[in-house]
């Protein structure tokens, strides 16, 4: 029997494929030939259009020894059939393709020496159709499956959740990583915090304050940004947004080694693509929301307008305002714009008017603990960060005190718990316009003029004030974070005052 047919029986033993794993896209002839060209000239896995790993291969052996090539490349030792023996002398599988001897056999000719890219390449891709031969199968044996209540809608999210790892070229199953790779991965970090020059290591919020005391977004994080309604959520959501998504812009045009911004996806449950357009616009053209909907603005304020607007055309950020979203359908959404757009940032305005499968409907804080475990699987997934906005319970209303706590965070505690960072939108401004005297007239005492001149003073005192509050952060310090609130044309940016010792905290 040629080494062919046995290298696909024994992958199909393996992978107890049965019958159908002869039909399975597979060229065990090519592995062999690249396999060949590796151990003639260990240089050649460094100049592949992919990354090979060994479940690409499909024969079991061709997986055991391209890993034991990888594993002695590692150690900066040479990969060759000689190397290779002493790795392989009790192999039953290669013993049946004549031992040793088929390790040099594979550098018989040396013709994959002359397409190593290309055999590369046909090995991924035929890998890549296997995964989607699984895909199908697990979809088809699903759909067919009378033994339990099917729920369509379920079976194509995890279907479209499958294709999105094979789109990813991911394996099917979820490998654990070894402390190198992480290591690398933390090196990385700390040498984009130290080019940054100001300890940003994750994605800019684009406010100094916020990504000095954080170190920027970070991938697979989690970030709650709750708040009491008229606090500033949704302009501070979407001034971050379009932050991130500018900075990513600037980095394609003027190049850099690192790029600290990204293509967002702004989930708009509340307000609508046009509105969340607005809003941005008179953020940036610095002309309030107000003058732009009644169309009430001067020829100047126009022509700033349509400048913003051209410099906003080809902003990578995505709205999409899909009302009564599942939390299975966004995470399906989110797949679908980081294979397309490469998203980097994903924002939810916000978490409450999500909804949940549907099985813990009776129960609205197991829906909401579903949402936000949801929400973090979906960072974790996708490799980015999420910032999620939350409601705050009334309580905050029912206290002297106004400033948020951790306990306010709205119907879960599963929030508190999923989340890696919390963070608190206050302005003092707010709760003390609330408590605003009379205005002293012609009739007015003394003492009422004066109560009106202390409110007066203590309001121009907050005006324009706000506080970031981080109550929690698993990977730093928490505490305040002083903030400017131009309320006009609700945008916030980091204050130029250093002393932040009365910083709107109070009422």
């Amino acid at each position: 029997m040629a080494d062919e047919d046995l290298l696909i029986r024994s992958a199909a033993d393996s992978a107890e494929a049965g019958p159908q794993a002869r039909s399975l896209p597979a060229n065990v002839e090519a592995e062999a030939a690249f396999l060949g060209a590796v151990l003639i000239d260990n240089r050649v896995i460094e100049d592949l259009p992919v990354t090979l790993r060994p479940e690409h291969f499909f024969a079991s052996i061709h997986q055991r020894i391209f890993d034991r090539i990888l594993t002695l490349l590692d150690r900066s030792a040479t990969a060759s059939p000689v190397t290779l023996k002493p790795y392989f002398d009790g192999d039953d599988e290669l013993k049946e393709l004549g031992g040793s001897t088929y390790l040099a056999k594979l550098t018989a000719d040396g013709q994959g020496l002359l397409a190593a890219r290309d055999l590369a390449q046909q090995i991924y891709d035929l890998a890549l159709l296997r995964e989607l031969v699984t895909v199908g199968r697990t979809l088809v044996e699903g759909a067919l499956d009378t033994s339990e209540e099917v729920e369509p809608m379920r079976q194509i999210e995890q279907a479209e959740g499958a294709l999105y790892k094979v789109a990813e070229g991911a394996s099917s199953g979820n490998e654990a990583k070894d402390f190198k790779g992480a290591a690398m991965t933390a090196i990385k970090m700390v040498e984009a915090a130290m080019n940054s020059g100001g300890g940003l290591s994750g994605k800019t919020s684009g406010l100094e304050v916020i990504d000095q005391k954080t170190s920027g977004l970070h991938d697979s994080d989690l970030i709650i940004l709750a708040g009491r309604p008229g606090m500033g959520k949704t302009s501070l959501a979407t001034n971050i947004a379009f932050n991130c998504a500018e900075e990513h812009l600037n980095w394609q045009r003027d190049g850099g080694e690192f790029n600290y911004g990204a293509p967002v996806a702004f989930f708009s449950l509340e307000m609508s693509a046009d509105q969340l357009a607005t809003r941005i616009l008179a953020e940036q053209a610095e002309i309030s929301s107000e003058s732009l909907r009644s169309g009430k603005m001067s020829r100047d304020d126009f022509q700033q307008l349509a400048m913003a607007s051209q410099r906003l055309a080809e902003l990578p950020l995505f709205i999409d305002d899909t009302p009564a979203l599942t939390i299975a359908g966004l995470r399906a959404r989110a797949r679908r714009l980081k294979r397309r757009h490469g998203i980097g940032l994903i924002v939810v305005d916000y978490l409450q008017l999500l909804q949940g499968s549907g099985r813990a409907n009776d129960n609205r804080v197991n829906e909401i603990s579903e949402i936000s475990r949801g929400l973090k699987t979906l960072a974790k997934e996708l490799e980015l960060p999420v910032i999620a906005l939350s409601q705050l319970s009334r309580a905050v209303e029912q206290r002297e005190d106004k400033r948020p706590m951790l306990s306010d965070l709205r119907e879960s505690g599963s929030i508190e718990q999923d989340a890696d960072m919390v963070w608190f939108i206050y302005r003092g401004d707010y709760y003390h316009e609330a408590i605003r005297p009379d205005p002293p007239s012609a009739n007015s005492s003394e003492a009422d003029a004066e109560k009106y001149r202390a409110w007066e003073d203590r309001y121009l005192e907050l005006k324009n004030k706000a506080t970031l509050i981080i109550a929690k952060q698993r990977h730093g310090s928490t505490g305040n974070v002083p903030l400017h609130f131009q309320s006009e044309i609700t945008k916030f940016t980091s204050p130029n005052m250093k002393d932040y010792s009365d910083w709107g905290m109070g009422d």
